[in-house]
């Protein structure tokens, strides 16, 4: 076993404006706007879930952090002891970031672990740049940069490996982030912010996301045609993100936001861009199903720019009750990679690990494997 030591920040408002349809959480008028609609801050469930992994290794990790919420507090709860470098404020933001992973590479950690999203990988970026290795806990709406594991037990697998003396090499990945207000009107400008040096394990590392990549009309049409000639009478159908879940839409020559998550009921569109809280309230009076699709290159079902598809959504809504739709283009791209699950309920995620049927075309559909 070797020893190591682990630097720590988190970022506890990564992700909070998710789950309340504002599509990132860059900025203090968001993270304020998130609040006043009743989000709820979830990154530090994503960093319990990571820490619980890895306390069979206490002995070996010599963990260093930033005070309170930026760190202390999720170490204190998963049992492990740390030196506190530095002092968090009230409120929290990206200059607090920089300074602590600037304090805790002054420090001589040999990983530092941040959770967050890309705005918090750009404050990694700007901090330390490829000067230590880092490695990203998922955590925030937008993750489009290549520096995150998979999930928060991706994460933890990879500093596991570290522990037992695998090989894991380094490599410099992409870090990269979105302008959330062209991503709030339906439009994705992705930039490239530079490079994080990053252990580069295959199997937990996330892979950058692909975009742009032209999928043939028809292939959409037809994934369309089975969809729609499913659809069941007096059932609200939740439409994620996606040009593929768009296509059902637009096959019944309804609208349908690009990036947000939609309602649909009897065939016509009866909530746009909805909040977690807009689609609990409509299955408290009408069955329901979920249509999703994956992203490109990633594989994310859930977690990943669909908050607003919460645990207690899709608890409600059951398992069974889920429709993936993708073109095998897209699952040919995954390179034999699972389907990734990564919401803040570790127990969700569990249940619906294991294959899932993918529709693919006109009564076409694949059995694909789901890992939560």
């Amino acid at each position: 076993m070797n020893h190591i030591k682990l630097g720590l920040i988190v970022n506890p408002m990564a992700g909070i404006g998710g789950a309340v349809g504002l599509k990132g959480s860059d900025g203090d008028a968001i993270v304020d706007e998130a609040l006043n609609r009743g989000a709820i801050p979830r990154a530090l469930q994503r960093v319990a879930i990571f820490l619980n992994e890895l306390t069979a290794y206490e002995a070996q990790i010599h963990w260093y952090c930033w005070s309170g919420p930026m760190g202390e507090d999720s170490l204190q709860e998963a049992g492990f002891t740390a030196q506190v470098c530095g002092q968090s404020p009230a409120t929290t933001g990206p200059m607090d970031t920089c300074e602590a992973a600037r304090v805790l590479q002054q420090e001589g950690v040999d990983l530092l672990v941040f959770a967050g999203g890309d705005g918090t990988a750009r404050d990694i970026h700007r901090a330390v740049g490829t000067s230590i290795p880092v490695l990203g806990i998922p955590a925030g709406v937008k993750i489009h940069s290549g520096v995150y594991a998979v999930h928060a037990k991706g994460a933890a697998e990879i500093i596991s490996k570290m522990i037992r003396g695998e090989l894991v090499s380094v490599a410099r990945m992409e870090v990269r982030d979105i302008d959330e207000d062209a991503f709030r009107h339906g439009q994705v400008r992705a930039s490239h912010f530079g490079e994080l040096l990053v252990p580069a394990e295959e199997r937990y590392l996330q892979h950058v996301k692909c975009g742009g990549k032209e999928v043939e009309a028809l292939v959409l049409q037809e994934m369309a045609a089975h969809v729609i000639d499913d659809l069941e009478v007096d059932c609200v159908y939740i439409l994620g993100p996606g040009t593929t879940t768009r296509a059902i839409a637009e096959a019944l020559g309804l609208d349908k936001t690009l990036l947000g998550v939609d309602l649909l009921l009897n065939q016509q569109m009866v909530q746009m861009d909805v909040t977690e809280q807009d689609i609990l309230h409509w299955l408290e009076r009408y069955p329901a199903r979920i249509i999703v699709t994956l992203i490109g290159g990633q594989g994310h079902i859930f977690g990943r720019g669909n908050h607003q598809i919460s645990p207690p959504v899709i608890h409600k809504v059951g398992r069974d009750n889920i429709l993936i739709v993708a073109t095998k283009t897209k699952l040919k791209e995954l390179d034999g990679r699972p389907l990734l699950v990564d919401t803040w309920d570790a127990a969700l995620n569990k249940a619906l690990s294991g294959y899932l049927p993918v529709i693919t075309g006109y009564e076409d559909a694949v059995l694909y494997p789901v890992e939560g």
